[in-house]
């Protein structure tokens, strides 16, 4: 009933506020005429502003003749034009330039923080999968499988594991993995090949109606390249037999169409005794096409798959022992395989001047397999503690979102409806105990899983004068089914459950240098399928309950700045111990802190960045002493320099740091922390580019990923709990060369 008031409410503002304003439309190209998104204009007398779709196409209302536009984007020499006439559309032609932050506008937008990683992939492109997610400001990753299996991720004072807590997508895919065989929301982005990447949307919080599930400490959007300016070979070669290959080529590329294909070879025996023999392959192919004025659609097909050995996580006993090295191993049978292909089919109409409508439809099918032993000879002194991990999964699913804008002389907005559809069912998802990779000792969960999710929002907008208000509802519906196949009879087990995700945000715009913001807003993360059952549906969608308040600040032309003070309270915090089989509820938790976001150009060829995170994690049913969160970052800070010349010298240098941290709820074992620089230099000519990356330059004894764990060694008679770490890469240089054409 609220959720139907809720859009009646919305529609019955935008008629009537709909009225006959003048406005003026307008393309936006660059000098090749091709098409120019997220370029913002906005009119120097009134304040009103629009930007430029996915397609260079722009509608800007309450617009008079003789009104001065400016016409703005990262990357491009900033235009003002005055109107003539409103009849007639402004075809707009904007020159590259080197980047500069006087060209950075802060919009009245909820996702504008964007613009810290549009900065950032404009400075300093991606080169790398870790250096994908850790675009996004305050993100931490770790690495504990030899390469192949999806990171561990921190953020905002959560240890995410592999996606727990942070909804993550590219091009609107679906990454996270729901009742993963390895655990909830495993996401694995290794098919994403960094090269193509051209956007990241992301938002911290529960704040945002088109993100559903694990959307609460907050979510990335990977967006890749509608077109390439050019054609490009790359080669790179390192230490531990270290060598990639990389090729994007144009196929199409003209105003109305493009088509281009890129792949990837990847190879490394990484810095451990037992060689990893690690490779992955990626093919990414894109197909983009205007059809009509209107009607824009687009393709996109990949493949991907990877297999690797592990030395995987050792105790630091044997270390200090000498049992073993830094970079040894207790069971070096570790490892596994994975692909994934997917096909997306996008289309985008324009139904007015006023209303678009938003169209996608995805198929992934996957395969996963992972070998791991982190208890050694706890469970099983005569043929170790390996387990098995394996599913066969097939996604799919769609999502439809209707927009249309409103305008009178005192208020603009726009409304927006959506739904969605996503279905898993992964087959013969399975943990088992294993010997050497060969022989299945005994199965603990064996059987289909089948989860469909359907999703429905509505997202209001209201700006008067520098205001801008932003409530919004989602609804999310679950449908779970389970068949057990170590049960005697056939039966498949099911459950289902909703949940409402309210949010309010409100931003007050200063100026375009200044945006102030309070946003609220619930969210939630979904339980494991073979949970939901063993629970009988009880508490199977826990909330999140958050709130922002900050501000992006431009105070001189050259620096931008955010920072927010935050608050996340979760109803039930899920441990997910998918090596384990189980989940461990953790009760009620809080968590508060403070971001800080920096990216200054004292010079025009000369780039600094900091960001950092303060963050006071709790479980909030617990007695003090006996609260904290098992490797929760309370404190965070990544940092750089980076120097760029349009055609010469390029370079930087980077730290990231991370504090010590409580590794168990008593803090009795810790988490050591690190403080670890990276640099790189090159060379630029016309055709040709040459580099040298180097990671860990002071080569730090450092540990990438930990944890307090219960283990026997072969020859102990009692088990140890302590912490268990992979090592972090010591000194490795690499060296590049790329070709142009």
């Amino acid at each position: 009933m609220i959720f139907k008031r809720f859009i009646a409410v919305i529609a019955i503002c935008c008629i009537s506020l709909h009225a006959s304003a003048q406005s003026i439309s307008g393309f936006i190209t660059d000098a090749f005429e091709i098409p120019i998104p997220e370029a913002q204009i906005h009119n120097q007398q009134n304040k009103k502003h629009t930007h430029s779709d996915d397609y260079g196409k722009f509608l800007l209302e309450n617009v008079s003749v003789g009104d001065t536009l400016r016409i703005s984007h990262i990357g491009y020499q900033t235009q003002y034009i005055v109107v003539a006439k409103l009849s007639q559309e402004l075809n707009i032609f904007l020159e590259k330039k080197s980047i500069s932050l006087n060209e950075v506008v802060i919009t009245p937008e909820l996702d504008a923080l964007h613009v810290i990683s549009d900065i950032n992939i404009q400075v300093n492109p991606v080169n790398s999968s870790q250096e994908v997610l850790q675009q996004v400001p305050g993100l931490f990753i770790g690495q504990h499988a030899g390469g192949g299996k999806a990171e561990q991720i921190f953020l905002r004072g959560f240890d995410i594991d592999h996606g727990t807590d942070i909804t993550i997508t590219a091009d609107g895919i679906p990454v996270n993995m729901v009742s993963h065989a390895h655990g909830q929301g495993y996401a694995d982005l290794h098919f994403l090949i960094p090269e193509t990447l051209d956007k990241i949307d992301f938002g911290k919080g529960p704040y945002y109606a088109n993100q559903g599930n694990f959307n609460t400490a907050g979510y990335v959007d990977f967006k890749t390249k509608k077109r390439l300016k050019e054609s490009t070979i790359k080669l790179e070669a390192g230490q531990f037999d270290t060598f990639r290959m990389l090729g994007m080529f144009n196929v199409l590329n003209t105003a109305n169409h493009t088509a281009y294909v890129a792949t990837e070879y990847l190879a490394t025996d990484g810095p451990f005794e037992s060689p990893q023999n690690f490779s992955r392959f990626n093919i990414f192919g894109k197909y983009t096409a205007s059809l009509s004025e209107n009607d824009n659609i687009g393709i996109t097909l990949s493949h991907f798959e990877s297999t690797w050995d592990a030395s995987g996580q050792i105790p630091v006993r044997a270390v200090n022992s000498g049992f073993i090295s830094r970079f040894g191993a207790i069971d070096d049978t570790e490892g596994g395989t994975t692909s994934r292909t997917n096909f997306l089919f996008n289309y985008d109409k324009k139904l007015s001047p006023r209303a678009t409508i938003k169209n996608s439809f995805y198929y992934s099918t996957y395969d996963f397999k992972l070998y791991s032993n982190f208890t050694f000879f706890l469970e099983d002194p005569i043929n170790g503690d390996q387990i098995k991990q394996q599913e066969d999964r097939a996604l799919f699913g769609f999502k439809s979102e209707y927009t249309r804008a409103f305008s009178t002389t005192s208020l603009d907005g726009e409304w927006t409806a959506g739904i969605s559809l996503r279905k898993d069912q992964s087959n013969n998802n399975e943990l088992s105990r294993t010997l050497n990779r060969r022989e299945t000792l005994e199965q603990i969960q064996f059987g289909d899983i089948d989860e469909t999710n359907i999703g429905a929002y509505v997202n209001a907008i209201f700006e008067f004068g520098k205001w801008t208000i932003n409530p919004a509802l989602r609804v999310d519906y679950f449908d779970f089914k389970y068949n057990d196949f170590l049960q005697t009879n056939y039966e498949t087990q099911s459950q289902n459950e909703a949940i409402l995700s309210p949010k309010l945000n409100f931003l007050y715009n200063h100026s375009d240098n200044l945006q102030a913001y309070i946003k609220t807003g619930k969210g939630f993360h979904s339980n494991d399928t073979r949970v939901v059952i063993a629970q009988n549906g009880k508490e199977i969608l826990p909330a999140a309950y958050g709130f922002d308040v900050g501000f992006i600040w431009k105070p001189i032309p050259e620096l931008v700045v955010n920072t927010a003070y935050w608050q996340l309270f979760l109803e039930q915090e899920f441990v997910y111990v998918g090596d384990a089989g189980i989940v461990e509820p953790s009760g009620k938790t809080r968590r508060q802190g403070i971001d800080l976001s920096l990216r200054y150009q004292p010079f025009q060829w000369l780039f600094w960045n900091v960001d950092t995170n303060y963050t006071h994690a709790r479980s909030s049913e617990e007695p003090s002493g006996q609260d904290f969160i098992p490797l929760a970052p309370d404190f965070t800070l990544t940092s750089g320099f980076t120097v760029q010349f349009e055609n010469g010298f390029f370079g930087g240098i980077d730290l990231k740091h991370i504090k010590d941290r409580p590794a168990n709820e008593d803090n009795s074992i810790v988490a050591e922390g690190y403080s670890v620089f990276d640099l790189n230099i090159g060379y630029n000519w016309e055709k040709v580019s040459v580099g040298i990356q180097i990671q860990n330059l002071f080569d730090t004894e450092w540990n990438e990923t930990q944890f307090a764990t219960e283990s026997r060694l072969q020859n102990e008679t009692q088990s140890t709990e302590e912490i268990h770490f992979t090592p972090g890469t010591p000194f490795f240089a690499k060296a590049s060369v790329v070709y142009r054409f």
